[in-house]
């Protein structure tokens, strides 16, 4: 954000975030809340917010933005807002709804007196044939263009961070697929990604500035790529070998948009919108932003980096909020990190095998057994196994399972144990790091919880693959994983019984 924005940011009210539960619009909140803004979020139900981090730092209005009564309660008092609703995944007349809803907040904003709207649109230039949602989005600016209140629109094409659905689909298919027969066009048609960050820092850049307000600009990344290009990029990033494509001309759109409905999470309306928007050159024109100054920090290689940075860092990818099942949620911060708002099918592919158990065993008990995990100790069942796979883990050139432990009953926070590193330990959870060689990130974790009768604990190993190979070994141990993990779980379950037991003994007597 340039200094003129930052001096005149107390001159701006109260900033209106549509599309808040959206991609962009999730992030975009705590950017603008860092700044020093004063925020107003309106969702159609509030409780979709109630777990976000920033919920108490912002007002939020229900609203449904169909409906001019309600969007003007949105935009009462407001000085400026962001326009971040788009109908990507619908069927239907998306289009005649889009128009439809722009033209109500254009007229609620002409009403309110608002100073700026922002809109984010997608990248192409308007002479040109495109797909149905993006010709929709340039149609939404110049209906939002259209009357009095100045409206700042940026244009971006791909844009690179893990929840953001280009990038997923981009994730999936170099992940799953070794071989991939795509249509032609990937290896022709010009892209220009751009890193989430660098969008949120153009989205804030432009408000209440007044050489930008009443334009269109357009924003990307400081390179030209075709489709193909960015795989190839993602693979040397992730650590993935060069996957071998073989462009055919006989792929339609709706043909390529069920073929990645086989291989990746993405539903597959959303699909073959990204499909069909993804068949015509997206590249930054004469509108580019950074003629007013305004550059890019991240290439390519520097955004999916950052996108994968949960993995590479080896960092735990989930937080006990959710361990009851469900989503996997993100503890680390930084707009190209997972976060609550991404949907289901977002931040790349967590492969589990949970279970709990209730017991009358107290929290302490059981934490006492777990701290004795591993060494010679050994890991409560098939201690055989254990040590076969680290017999194997050494002969492939790993720490192998002789690393034993510091100390028998006692553990700290980046300790080793056997081939495992401990990266969290409290008076309810233990979290141990997979050090071993494996195509992918392993965890295994326990969480201690307690009841009216005792307590449930709740026993985790996680596993982010590594490419196709990555799954093969994941789904090829999913037998002797059953069986292991079952009678870990038991054994540790029978030994905090038996402490708690004793203890119950010693103060009878």
């Amino acid at each position: 954000m340039g200094e003129s924005n930052v001096a005149e940011q107390s001159d701006i009210g109260t900033v209106v975030v549509t599309g808040v539960t959206g991609y962009v619009g999730g992030r975009l909140v705590p950017e603008l809340l860092e700044a020093g803004y004063r925020v107003r979020c309106t969702t159609r139900s509030s409780a979709a917010l109630d777990d976000r981090p920033w919920r108490e730092r912002v007002e939020v209005v229900e609203a449904d933005l169909s409906v001019a009564s309600e969007v003007n309660q949105v935009l009462e008092g407001a000085q400026a807002a962001y326009y971040l609703v788009h109908s990507m995944s619908s069927s239907g007349s998306f289009e005649t709804l889009e128009s439809e809803m722009a033209e109500i907040f254009v007229k609620c904003a002409d009403d309110a007196g608002l100073e700026q709207i922002i809109y984010l649109g997608g990248l192409g230039h308007d002479n040109e044939t495109h797909s149905a949602h993006l010709a929709s989005r340039h149609a939404v600016g110049e209906i939002l263009a259209s009357g009095i209140t100045p409206v700042t629109e940026l244009r971006a094409a791909v844009i690179i961070g893990s929840g953001s659905a280009s990038f997923e689909m981009l994730r999936s298919l170099v992940e799953v697929l070794p071989v991939m027969v795509v249509p032609r066009w990937v290896s022709r048609t010009r892209c220009q990604p751009i890193a989430i960050e660098d969008v949120l820092s153009h989205l804030v850049g432009v408000l209440g500035d007044e050489e930008v307000i009443g334009e269109v600009f357009e924003i990307g990344g400081p390179e030209v790529l075709t489709y193909r290009q960015m795989m190839d990029v993602y693979a040397e990033v992730a650590g993935l070998r060069r996957r071998l494509i073989i462009a055919v001309p006989v792929l339609t759109p709706r043909l390529s948009s069920h073929w990645v409905n086989l291989v990746s999470p993405l539903p597959i309306r959303l699909a073959r919108s990204l499909i069909d928007s993804l068949t015509s050159d997206v590249v930054v024109g004469n509108r580019d932003i950074r003629n007013k100054g305004r550059s890019t920090s991240f290439n390519l290689n520097q955004s999916i980096n950052r996108a994968l940075a949960r993995v590479r860092d080896l960092e735990m990818p989930t937080r006990w909020t959710n361990a009851s099942g469900g989503k996997q949620i993100s503890t680390l911060t930084g707009p190209a990190m997972p976060a609550l708002s991404d949907p289901a099918w977002s931040g790349g592919r967590v492969l589990s095998d949970q279970r709990t158990q209730v017991t009358n065993a107290r929290c302490a008990d059981l934490m006492a057994v777990l701290r004795t995990v591993g060494g010679d100790n050994g890991w409560f069942a098939f201690n055989w196994l254990w040590n076969l796979r680290g017999f194997i883990d050494k002969i492939l050139g790993g720490v192998g399972i002789r690393r034993g432990r510091r100390h028998p009953t006692d553990l700290r926070v980046g300790d080793t144990v056997d081939f495992f590193k401990v990266v969290t330990v409290n008076s309810h959870s233990l979290r141990l790091l997979g050090e071993m060689r494996n195509p992918g990130h392993a965890w295994l974790e326990w969480q201690v919880v307690e009841n009216e009768n005792g307590a449930e604990i709740i026993q985790r190993a996680l596993f982010v693959p590594r490419g196709l190979l990555g799954r093969l070994y994941w789904y090829a141990l999913v037998p002797p994983h059953t069986l292991i993990f079952k009678k870990m779980l038991d054994r540790i379950v029978a030994l905090a019984e038996e402490l708690s037991a004793a203890e119950k003994r010693r103060n009878i007597q």
